[in-house]
């Protein structure tokens, strides 16, 4: 009788356990992540996924609105957010370039989780009335600067850049945020801004009496490409099938895609969220892929496992359990945390020099540079 108790015990621990384990896989009830303004198509894919997360897993989702990429990263810095849906700033913090070179923020260890890599472009959108047709017809037009924005006003120099011009050929118009830069246009204050094809607030432009056009970046145009990538490095080659408006009655143009949005987070994130978040978003594609405007990027074919951030564990887990994660993914996941590893220690070392800001920043790009080429990485943006 004393063993069949013991036995009996011993079943018992080892159910809750179990009991405990599967309950600590699961989502919390609550999670929050910021994203663009609400006129912004991430936006709108994040209230098409949190709209699965409520009818598949009884999850609300916070969506926390910021005008620009400082705003978007600081509830995630300071813990007000588990993730960010980012744009390409989330890049640029992890470099610790731009805006987040600054004493206050300094490289960032970002993780990703997935990512949407759709059939859509980021690209220049311009008043089809501003006549133009070209990057190279941008000179002297009146082209957005966004403040606190380095993503949008780093990815508008790519695409002068692809025109043969400089932020100098043109005239910049300063705007407060996203919406406000596409609202300019809109208004007659500017003639193009920087944004992606599907973004809602396009709609506007395109039935208003300036209407919308995308210049195209032909991919044939070496030359032209050899000056965006100098000056974008993350900008790739993409057939463009789903933008707002006809772009003079075509179905597809030659132009520039990234991530957008790209889900990222902190090192001491939860693995069982993001495993569990991945493994929703990956496992219910079909459930909200209409949800929103662009949303064809999020499948597991599309996710792009070698591309510039480390994966956080909890999603590695959930792509190696898909059977999409190989050795080649490993290095690659190890260099970049190898990467990170390298950005902070240069800054650190920076931090003890004890400089005003203005020395600061130089003092640290120049002790950036010297670290990575010391490990044999590259160094853009300096």
């Amino acid at each position: 009788m004393k063993k069949i108790f013991i036995s009996f015990l011993s079943l018992m621990f080892v159910l809750s356990i179990n009991i405990t384990n599967t309950l600590a896989d699961k989502l919390p009830k609550n999670i929050a992540w910021t994203a663009y303004g609400t006129t912004s198509s991430g936006y709108a894919q994040s209230v098409g996924i949190g709209q699965m997360l409520k009818k598949y897993y009884d999850v609300d989702l916070r969506i926390i609105p910021g005008k620009n990429d400082v705003s978007r990263m600081v509830p995630l810095k300071a813990g007000q957010a588990e993730i960010c849906a980012c744009g390409i700033a989330s890049y640029f913090a992890q470099e610790g370039v731009y805006m987040f070179g600054e004493k206050k923020w300094g490289p960032m260890k970002l993780y990703n989780i997935f990512n949407n890599i759709g059939r859509n472009g980021q690209m220049l959108a311009t008043a089809a009335d501003a006549n133009i047709k070209t990057m190279a017809d941008l000179k002297g037009k009146r082209v957005t600067w966004v403040k606190g924005s380095p993503a949008l006003n780093g990815n508008t120099a790519g695409f002068l850049a692809f025109g043969g011009l400089t932020w100098n050929d043109v005239k910049k118009v300063e705007t407060s945020g996203w919406g406000a830069s596409a609202n300019a246009v809109i208004n007659g204050q500017a003639d193009a801004t920087m944004g992606s094809t599907v973004g809602s607030i396009y709609n506007k432009l395109n039935a208003s009496p300036r209407g919308l056009f995308f210049p195209p970046m032909p991919h044939s145009d070496n030359k032209s490409w050899t000056r965006a990538l100098a000056a974008a490095p993350h900008f790739n080659k993409t057939k463009i099938t789903n933008f707002i408006g006809s772009n003079d009655n075509k179905k597809s143009f030659e132009g520039n895609n990234y991530p957008y949005p790209i889900f990222v987070t902190l090192e001491n994130t939860s693995s069982s969220l993001t495993y569990e978040l991945t493994k929703a978003v990956m496992n219910n594609y079909d459930n909200f892929k209409d949800a929103g405007p662009g949303m064809d990027g999020y499948q597991l074919s599309n996710q792009n496992l070698n591309w510039v951030f480390p994966y956080h564990p909890g999603a590695v887990k959930l792509y190696k359990e898909k059977g999409v994660w190989t050795a080649k993914q490993d290095a690659h996941n190890k260099g970049l945390l190898k990467r990170q590893d390298v950005l902070a220690n240069a800054w650190a070392k920076t931090l003890k020099e004890n400089l005003s800001n203005d020395a600061f920043n130089s003092k640290w790009l120049k002790n950036r540079a010297s670290a990575l080429k010391a490990a044999g990485m590259a160094v853009p943006f300096n």
